[in-house]
């Protein structure tokens, strides 16, 4: 893509509203835009860098023999009437009367929606396990949003729901979705805690949390320390239960005799096994050896939206972001220094397709500014490599390769510059 193609409002002053680094900087990098309190547009920086998060998590749910599907985010009153949760959830609900007077509501979540669909498709229990996940939009009226997308009312979210036939099929699918969710943040570049949590509004005995350790986040959870070094990849379901590190909610409600670490987080999933909750409130029944069952259900959500504000916040300095490779919107950003020069010009954009050829996702700086204007243009939107292309080039058919995370700048001959990238492996 080049610059002159592609939509980036940089903005050199902070934003006056913004309180942590990454609303801060999502906006002077020009990746949202606030429409009102909560709700917020993601311009082509933000999205592309979305759309590399979403296709990761896509890729390993479907790898995994999870289906995706796609659920409405306007539902009916009548399926939370049934669950019993339509005047309980409270007011982060946002309810809708339509033109024929039938109530409606924004979905906060989709336990009820999943379960009418479990119910009008699935007969026989030779039709589970079955696993449904879909990425959607969803709306919770927060109180008080604050922190850009890091709660806002407005947020992408992917959610997975499981069928099992008993419990003893409901936890083996719980472990199976407990290490496919350290294995996404793990492809994502984010070291993250596992925690026990209350199960809250969705129900169920079986619920644990994701984290990512923040000075700045706004949850807070209690560890063992020894339990920051473990592996978590390899926990049986046991194991998974009896973790020895909490939210702070369940570590006050259990009355824990016991000194933890206590530490500043945020969260990024949460995973709940709630049984026959939801099957038994809407009479959901299959075959089951001359009898009837009702299925055992789980489900399992990652904040997407939460993600890439989660990454600022770990990953900074005072010029801008540090993207990890694996979601950064593109792996270089090509700077062409002088570009009303023909020679530089035209190297440029040879090299631009050489790049592309060979498979870099590239984003060309062609605009008419000033060098200093690109560098931090450059600095801010935090491209993992830069390459330089100025007065090196016109005298000595010489580039530069600067790395974003250590800022390290290195000399390489323009000839050089495909083998030198991929030796580089980024």
């Amino acid at each position: 893509m080049k610059y002159s193609n592609f939509f980036i409002p940089t903005f050199r002053e902070n934003p006056s509203d913004a309180k942590i680094k990454s609303h801060v900087l999502m906006i002077k990098s020009g990746m949202i835009k606030q429409e009102i309190s909560g709700i917020y547009s993601w311009l082509p920086l933000g999205f592309k860098v979305l759309k590399k998060i979403i296709q990761i998590i896509e890729d390993m749910h479907e790898s995994n023999g999870i289906n995706q599907i796609l659920m409405p985010t306007i539902q009916g009153s009548d399926i939370w009437k049934i669950s019993d949760r339509y005047d309980t959830y409270g007011k982060e609900m946002l309810r809708i009367v339509d033109r024929n007077d039938k109530e409606l509501l924004y979905g906060p979540t989709n336990e009820e929606m999943i379960t009418a669909i479990g119910k009008h498709f699935i007969k026989s229990h030779k039709n589970l396990p079955r696993h449904f996940f879909h990425i959607q939009s969803k709306f919770r009226d927060e109180i008080r949003p604050r922190f850009g997308v890091m709660r806002a009312r407005e947020f992408l979210m992917k959610d997975a729901y499981s069928f099992d036939k008993d419990e003893k099929s409901g936890e083996q699918t719980y472990e199976r979705f407990f290490r496919l969710y350290l294995r996404i943040f793990e492809k994502l570049g984010l070291k993250i805690i596992p925690v026990r949590a209350p199960s809250g509004e969705i129900g169920g005995n079986l619920s644990h949390e994701f984290h990512l350790l923040l000075e700045t986040g706004e949850s807070k959870i209690f560890v063992d320390e020894t339990y920051l070094k473990k592996n978590f990849s390899d926990l049986k379901i046991s194991e998974i239960k009896s973790i020895n590190s909490f939210t702070d909610e369940l570590y006050e409600s259990l009355n824990i005799n016991q000194s933890l670490i206590h530490l500043k987080s945020t969260e990024l999933g949460h995973i709940f096994l709630f049984g026959t909750k939801y099957s038994k409130s809407f009479d959901f029944k299959i075959d089951y050896e001359n009898d009837k069952i009702f299925p055992y259900m789980g489900s399992y959500g990652i904040g997407i939206s939460r993600i890439p504000a989660a990454i600022i916040e770990a990953s900074n300095d005072d010029k801008g972001i540090i993207w990890p490779k694996e979601i950064s919107p593109f792996d270089i950003v090509l700077i062409n220094l002088t570009s009303n020069n023909e020679n530089t010009t035209s190297f440029c954009e040879d090299l631009y397709a050489k790049l592309k050829v060979n498979n870099y996702d590239v984003l060309l700086d062609d605009r008419s500014e000033r060098p200093g204007i690109k560098f931090s243009d450059a600095d801010l939107i935090g491209i993992p490599i830069q390459i330089i292309v100025g007065k090196n080039f016109v005298d000595k058919k010489e580039i530069g390769v600067k790395t974003r995370k250590d800022l390290k700048e290195s000399t390489v001959s323009s000839e050089n510059i495909i083998e030198f990238l991929n030796q580089m492996k980024i």
